[in-house]
């Protein structure tokens, strides 16, 4: 098909920034993002994890789209109708926490303004920055179908969301209940356990003395972390079977402090082991004392307020103070009244707000819930019988232990911003009204006196319906007919249980179908030192400017290349030339390879000859982009990317520019007219679309800027050209032995010119023994190239040894002799060896020494010792080396 071509003169320096914003922007105007519930191809759908609203592209974002979009891309090119669904998270309590910081810097809170005026000012606030991420994921390639950005708010997914709650709200699997739950002071809301941060803290073990009741100068000893909220003890516990103190159940304690007299129980939770056995009971703020409470009907007494500070059901004393101020001011008058026997020091994990950090407080309260035991069942049966399966394979053991151990999910936050709970409450007559429409009066008694529930929904009940709520659900649209249910899911393992786990769960229940089949769970980006990148420790690496210094394509080829399955990545964020120079210098040695190429390629070019026609070297890179398009295609399927850019970086700078060019120069050049020269381009023509083909998912901008310059072009971009295949008979065995054995030989000789500084200009002779055929017929047919490669003048074979040579052994048993005499001053050379030998003996008797003094060996640290050993042995490699070398000089 004939196609309009750029010209094939390419800048001599490849600057990426001249032409990648051009290229995306074609893109766009020209549709090829979309995706048509009508169009051909089997769909292929991905829904982006939605950022937060508000948020600015990291580089974790980088990683994780840039997966996405070589998977899209790659799909795409096979003729897939290929759909990658972008959009936003609206983020409750991390769009919240925004916008009250910045009215706290005018000197406002949010009560000052009040629910709609606060709610106003916070859209105002997205409406400002909620398209800054999308516009950045725009700039490194994403090839998302724009036209069907969603944002969780939005009208289609807030009246799922309403739907799903009133679904199950009527299945009973919804349902509102006094509860413990994790409350964070600081966002004042409630929280899911996966929403909580453990942290191994220093801490301390308090052991305390509570008097017993009608006993004077008895008590028992309680070990807690937390004498603060001994105040709100309504029991102590021992194990049933404790022996130590089983005469003590059914007594009672005078609760220091606040003189409450409460009794002691048996319950089995109690571990025996922790402390001294006795265990205080909260039930108001520990979970595992709720549930005791609960069996033991315990009153609850809720020393907190929402703020963390304590409230009016302590002594008067302790009222008001800050939780931690409380601590100390508790323990202070503990030792006064000689009610602390000990302290010692106590590692235990704390858990935090997983969005400001804030100490977490078990606090008792009436919350929304989810029911997730019968939710979790057909998501586990998935995982089992192979419906859904996880990469790395082993976080599906971890999704299937979470959820054989689910606990219900509290879906109320006390919070302004998202979801309003579709929930009324009538104050005429008390009825509660759920619906998916706001009733404008009473469905019971008929009154408009209605009221609607305060708090919002956890802004994970919207994502995890994204998969379908973003195509029209609960109408039944083209759109979730061709697209649902997905394929792949490519995200970050800590939201498995936050997102991944619940949309599975959602799709089930209420599409009757899983939303993916794989769900690939990327690393985590670490700095060079290997922590975590974030912005409080300021390691982070900001991918446009990434994008500014080096290209896009240098940023996801780096990315791509770097991501072992399973494995971290780890980048410098002090030294950026350092972590991107590979993706930056391959991007210069593709446009070099091309700079070189295409005036070659200008005017017609013949189509790809018979075989019989083809050399040596056509045959073979034929073969080794079979071979390539092969493994990099079933990498791409097993999810191995790193794996599809090593092959590429291989085929593309080894054998395609360090080799199959080098090799088919002399015919390039040519002018006679003969027919090698236009065999030669249009092997060329070939291998470089293919090539480049192969390369785009991962490195799109370059690869589309490189091929369109190419004759015979099937396509107006390469976006939407299809995925190279395999040829069958471009395989060829016989051709790949031959140049290997070629290339074996060739490296030899350049080799030995490295390790004997001759000039690469300098022509030497070149005399091989015991050559196979291979070898000879691979001399035979590239003779004239492949010399030149070498710098080699004279070639002979199986002639005699004489004089001073340097020798070098094929891997096929061939042997490389290329005499050094009128090449190289041998003696100045023989006494160089010989200086570098002795100061290698020197250094090998003093490593020798040392490792043996025996007080060094016994008294270092192992892993010095071990040093020690390991640099003698490597001193005693380089001085074998060297003495071989000399020897070699001296004539036969």
């Amino acid at each position: 098909m004939s196609r309009g071509k750029k010209p094939t003169e390419l800048a001599p320096r490849f600057q990426p920034r001249a032409f990648e914003a051009g290229t995306y922007e074609r893109w766009w105007k020209a549709g090829y993002f979309g995706a048509d519930p009508r169009g051909d191809g089997a769909a292929y759908v991905i829904v982006m994890p939605p950022p937060n609203v508000t948020a600015e592209l990291h580089m974790g974002h980088g990683l994780n789209n840039t997966v996405q979009d070589v998977l899209i891309r790659w799909r795409r090119m096979q003729g897939r109708n290929a759909l990658w669904v972008p959009g936003t998270d609206h983020a409750g309590i991390a769009t919240q926490n925004v916008v009250e910081r910045r009215l706290a810097a005018e000197g406002q809170t949010r009560w000052d303004l009040g629910r709609e005026a606060f709610v106003e000012r916070v859209w105002d606030w997205v409406h400002e920055t909620g398209g800054t991420i999308l516009d950045q994921l725009k700039a490194i390639g994403s090839s998302a179908d724009w036209d069907r950005t969603c944002f969780t708010l939005d009208p289609g997914p807030s009246r799922a969301v309403r739907e799903v709650f009133v679904r199950l709200y009527e299945k009973g699997l919804v349902y509102r209940g006094e509860y413990i739950v994790n409350w964070c002071p600081r966002c004042a809301t409630a929280l899911a356990n996966e929403e909580v941060e453990h942290e191994e803290t220093e801490g301390a073990l308090y052991y305390q003395r509570y008097p017993l009741a009608g006993e004077e100068s008895r008590y028992i000893v309680v070990a807690t972390t937390r004498p603060e909220t001994m105040l709100g003890d309504t029991a102590v516990a021992v194990h049933p079977d404790d022996p130590r103190h089983k005469d003590m159940i059914g007594k009672s304690v005078i609760l220091p402090l606040a003189e409450r007299e409460i009794p002691i129980i048996a319950d089995e939770f109690v571990d025996p082991e922790f402390g001294t056995g006795f265990v205080k009971v909260t039930p108001a703020h520990d979970p595992n004392d709720f549930e005791i409470g609960r069996r033991h009907d315990l009153e609850l007494v809720d020393i907190f307020e929402p703020d963390a500070t304590l409230s009016d059901a302590v002594p008067a004393r302790f009222r008001g103070l800050d939780r931690f101020t409380a601590r100390e001011a508790v323990v202070k008058e503990l030792g006064e009244k000689d009610l602390l026997e000990k302290t010692e020091p106590h590692v235990h994990s704390v858990g935090h707000c997983y969005r400001c950090d804030t100490v977490v407080e078990p606090r008792v309260s009436e919350q929304w819930f989810v029911r997730m035991k019968p939710l979790a069942e057909p998501a586990l049966a998935a995982y089992r019988d192979g419906t859904i399966r996880f990469t790395p394979e082993h976080w599906g053991g971890v999704y299937e232990h979470w959820l054989e151990n689910v606990r219900d999910w509290c879906i109320s936050r006390q919070l302004w911003w998202g979801h309003r709970i579709p929930v009324w409450y009538c104050r005429a007559c008390d009825a509660t009204l759920v619906r998916p429409e706001d009733p404008d009066a009473c469905g019971e008694c008929g009154a408009d006196e209605l009221e609607q529930d305060p708090d919002v929904l956890d802004t994970w009940f919207s994502s995890w319906l994204w998969p379908f709520s973003t195509l029209g659900w609960p109408e039944e649209t083209p759109d979730l007919k061709a697209f649902y249910p997905g394929h792949t899911l490519v995200t970050a393992p800590e939201i498995l249980f936050f997102w991944v786990a619940r949309m599975i769960m959602a799709g089930y229940e209420f599409m009757g179908a899983e939303p993916f089949r794989h769900v690939y769970l990327t690393g985590t980006v670490r700095d060079h030192t290997g922590r975590r990148m974030s912005k409080s420790l300021g390691n982070g690496i900001d991918p446009l400017e990434v994008v500014e210094l080096f290209g896009a394509d240098a940023l996801r080829f780096t990315l791509t290349n770097k991501m072992g399955i399973g494995a971290d990545l780890l980048l410098n964020n002090e030294d950026l030339e350092e972590s991107f120079h590979v993706g930056r210098n391959f991007g210069n040695k593709i446009w070099n390879a091309a700079r070189l190429a295409l005036p070659h390629l200008e005017g017609p070019v013949d189509p790809l000859p018979e075989r019989g026609s083809l050399d040596l070297a056509d045959r073979w890179i034929l073969s080794r982009l079979n071979r390539t398009c092969r493994e990099v295609t079933d990498d791409l399927e097993r999810f191995r990317l790193h794996e599809a850019a090593a092959e590429l970086y291989r085929f593309f700078w080894s054998e395609l520019c360090d080799w199959y060019l080098e090799l088919i120069k002399p015919r390039l050049y040519d002018e006679s007219g003969g027919a090698g020269r236009d065999v030669a381009r249009a092997v060329l023509r070939e291998v470089l679309d293919r090539s480049l083909r192969l390369l785009h998912p991962i490195m799109p901008f370059i690869t589309e800027e490189l091929w369109l310059r190419l004759p015979n072009r099937d396509a107006d971009s390469i976006m939407i050209a299809p995925w190279p295949a395999p040829e069958a008979d471009w395989d060829d065995a016989e051709a790949e032995d031959q140049v290997g054995t070629l290339q074996d030989a060739l490296t030899a000789v350049r080799n030995i010119r490295s390790e004997y500084n001759v000039a690469h200009g300098r022509a030497i002779d070149v005399m091989v023994r015991g050559a196979d055929d291979a070898l000879r017929r691979a001399f035979e047919a590239e003779g004239v190239a492949a010399l030149k490669l070498a710098g080699i003048d004279g070639l002979s074979f199986d002639g005699e040894l004489q004089g001073v040579e340097a020798t070098a052994v094929l891997a096929s048993g061939a042997e490389i002799h290329v005499p050094l005499e009128g090449l190289i001053d041998l003696e100045r050379e023989r006494d160089r060896l010989e200086k570098q030998a002795s100061e290698l003996r020197d250094l090998v008797i003093r490593s020798e020494k040392r490792l043996a003094n025996k007080d060094f060996v016994d008294k270092a640290p192992d892993h010095v010792v071990d040093q020690a050993r390991e640099k003698l042995s490597g001193l005693k490699e380089q001085l074998e080396k060297i003495e071989q070398k000399r020897a070699g000089l001296e004539a036969r």
